[in-house]
C-alpha cells in the first residue's frame, strides 16, 4: 500500500508542525518566566488566596503529578493537586 501525499495533506502536515512549534515556544517562554519569578521570590513563600489555588488546581489536575514535577513552577504540585475540585468538599 502506497501512501500518496496530495498537496492538501502536505499543507495540513506543515500547518500542524508550525502550530506545534509555536505552542512549544510559548511553553518555553512561560517556563523561563516562572524561573525568573522563582528567582525573585527566593526562599519566601508565595501567598495565594483560595480562588487562585483552585484555578491552579483545576489546571494542575489535567497535567498530573509527573508533568508538574518536570516543570519549573512557582507553586509545588502537592499544594495544587491537593485542592483539585473533586477532592474539595462541595459548598452547600
Amino acid at each position: 500500500m502506497r501512501l500518496t501525499l496530495n498537496p492538501f495533506r502536505l499543507l495540513l502536515i506543515s500547518l500542524a508542525g508550525c502550530l506545534s512549534q509555536r505552542e512549544q515556544d510559548v511553553i518555553d517562554y512561560l517556563q523561563e518566566e516562572n524561573r525568573v519569578l522563582r528567582q525573585q521570590l527566593g526562599r519566601r513563600r508565595l501567598r495565594l488566596n483560595d480562588d487562585q489555588r483552585l484555578r491552579l488546581a483545576v489546571r494542575a489536575k489535567k497535567l498530573g503529578w509527573r508533568v508538574l514535577h518536570e516543570l519549573t513552577t512557582i507553586v509545588t504540585p502537592s499544594n495544587t493537586l491537593g485542592l483539585a475540585p473533586q477532592a474539595r468538599p462541595q459548598k452547600v
